[in-house]
């Protein structure tokens, strides 16, 4: 765990994130990680534009866009662990190629409207050979900052910075996917997988030493610890809010004769969740790190049930932005929670957990959705969104006491 250091200097106190970014090689490897991530929030919604707007069907498009996350899901944790023992480089170079050729033939089988279970099989070889490099540039941070205050800022700087990259993913897949062509909204995450991920691995003196085995020791996975299983559970529940809130915003869009409308609320949903982050990130905080995280998770299921009124896209717009502001305070203490919770040598793996159980939720969210708007229409897809916060909330608030547990290795801070 990292230690506390001597507050730092009035100028340094103010501007936080100038002072992380500011680490040797700090500024490259989160920027990089940046661009490696576009997919992360282009690859879903594009699968679903270019699968709907080929085969006219939400539901086929939403069982693809799950058969990605799903593989992305099960593979994600198994990398990472690897990549904890061998080091990210030697282990998602090869993958990077993997992911961009399955990647490709989604493109190839559905323009040429091949059979769906070629959809599936691509779908399946791009999504198990991804990785997270959420995950990884967390682990970089770990590695190269040594003061707890100014971690909490680099991964609340990060988790703005997935924000940042569903406020402009989104919108440029449905721009690219109405405006272009069906298949460039994920012909750009796919130059962009290879950008970022060329860009990021290529920069070695910031990635994490590899902790060595200790013979006759076996290398025991993060889920054995209670603490983690809970944050899995409960991040699927929170996927799957914001799976079923993507697909059921594209139908509601389409339903109002704007479709392209679609992409530009659901960046209003992740500027709201981008400024909340950012201005959380600034400050230092004293509660409970468990506290706030079960704070934020009620937060957002009353934000979601705000959906039972929207009639109109400007109201939807509004409800979005405002839920927003519950989203990435949310992300940053579950991800912080997971230092509490795991080993050093764990922690690639278990942030890797914590961000596939996201995206377990995200596909089963839009597939379930997806089915519900096709029999339905876009209002049965929001009813999917309110039952899935307040399953969120009775997973969380069932398990303070584990996630409790995990709090005597939290590291007490001081307000800023």
């Amino acid at each position: 765990m990292v230690q506390d250091s001597p507050r730092p200097a009035a100028d340094d106190s103010r501007n936080p994130y100038r002072v992380v970014l500011s680490k040797p090689g700090a500024l490259n490897f989160s920027a990089a990680a940046v661009v490696a991530r576009l997919p992360m929030s282009m690859v879903g919604i594009g699968i679903v534009l270019m699968i709907q707007g080929i085969y006219d069907s939400y539901a086929l498009a939403g069982r693809v866009s799950a058969a990605y996350v799903i593989a992305q899901a099960i593979a994600s944790p198994q990398i990472a662990r690897y990549v904890d023992r061998v080091g990210q480089a030697k282990v998602m170079r090869p993958l990077l190629v993997v992911s961009t050729a399955g990647l490709v033939g989604l493109i190839l089988a559905a323009v040429n409207q091949a059979p769906d279970i070629w959809l599936y099989a691509t779908a399946v070889v791009a999504g198990a050979s991804i990785g997270s490099y959420g995950s990884m540039v967390r682990a970089r941070w770990s590695h190269v900052v040594t003061d707890s205050r100014q971690l909490h800022t680099a991964y609340s700087l990060e988790s703005a910075l997935d924000e940042l990259v569903f406020v402009v993913g989104p919108v440029l897949a449905t721009l690219l996917a109405t405006e272009v062509t069906d298949s460039a909204g994920i012909i750009v995450p796919a130059i962009a997988a290879v950008v970022g991920g060329v860009w990021f691995l290529s920069q070695r003196r910031t990635e994490p030493p590899v902790i060595a085995a200790v013979p006759g020791v076996k290398h025991r996975s993060a889920m054995r610890s209670p603490g983690m299983v809970v944050l899995a559970v409960v991040f699927v529940a929170m996927g799957f809010i914001f799976g079923a809130t993507d697909v059921s915003t594209i139908a509601f869009a389409e339903e109002q004769g704007s479709k392209s409308a679609s992409g530009l609320i659901l960046a209003v949903f992740a500027m709201g969740s981008l400024i909340s982050g950012l201005a959380y990130g600034a400050r230092h905080w004293v509660s409970p790190l468990w506290k706030r995280f079960a704070i934020g998770m009620v937060a957002l299921a009353l934000g979601v049930s705000l959906f039972f009124v929207v009639t109109s896209l400007p109201m939807l717009a509004v409800v979005m932005f405002v839920t927003g502001f519950t989203i990435a305070p949310t992300l940053i203490n579950g991800n912080a929670l997971v230092q509490n919770l795991v080993t050093p040598h764990q922690l690639t793996e278990g942030l890797a957990w914590v961000g596939t159980s996201l995206g377990v939720g995200v596909s089963f969210g839009a597939s379930i959705a997806g089915s519900r708007i096709d029999a339905a229409g876009a209002h049965a897809g929001f009813q999917v969104v309110m039952i899935a916060g307040g399953l969120a909330v009775v997973a969380v608030l069932g398990s303070l006491r584990v996630l409790r547990r995990g709090a005597p290795r939290e590291e007490a801070v001081d307000e800023a």
